[in-house]
């Protein structure tokens, strides 16, 4: 099987709701994703012949997501007061709520759905909430 990495990064702040210890304070990360796509074959014909895919779509269809939770503060939906979410929004802070607990390992799944629902062979996402700690999905 032939294989491409790429990685895109952003910028955001989460904390874990019902979490014992410090992550259940909010905080920021600097979230690295990484992907992984492969395919059997390579394209014999056109612009990608010899590829799997072109490297600038990947990146470019991968940036697109991150971006959308850049500089943001990404919550659980359902973990804060309305009180508390009405005085965040009123201050022209953006959220964005996942149905999810924004773990790495839940975000790992996320990237990787999101990159297959554009059409991709997903191998593997990986994400990195620091340069030492990572969390991954593949499907069996």
């Amino acid at each position: 099987m032939y294989t491409l990495k790429t990685n895109s990064s952003f910028d955001s702040a989460h904390f874990l709701s019902g979490y014992e210890g410090k992550c259940a304070n909010i905080h920021g990360h600097r979230w690295t994703v990484e992907i992984e796509v492969g395919n059997d074959e390579l394209d014999n014909q056109g612009n990608t012949r010899g590829m799997i895919v072109d490297f600038s779509r990947l990146k470019t269809d991968l940036k697109d997501i991150t971006e959308c939770l850049d500089h943001c503060l990404i919550i659980e939906k359902g973990t804060l007061k309305e009180k508390t979410m009405e005085a965040l929004i009123e201050e022209n802070f953006r959220i964005v709520e996942m149905e999810f607990r924004p773990t790495a390992e839940n975000f790992s799944q996320y990237f990787y759905t999101q990159m297959a629902e554009k059409g991709y062979n997903v191998v593997k996402s990986t994400v990195y909430e620091t340069p030492n700690n990572c969390a991954s999905y593949c499907e069996r």
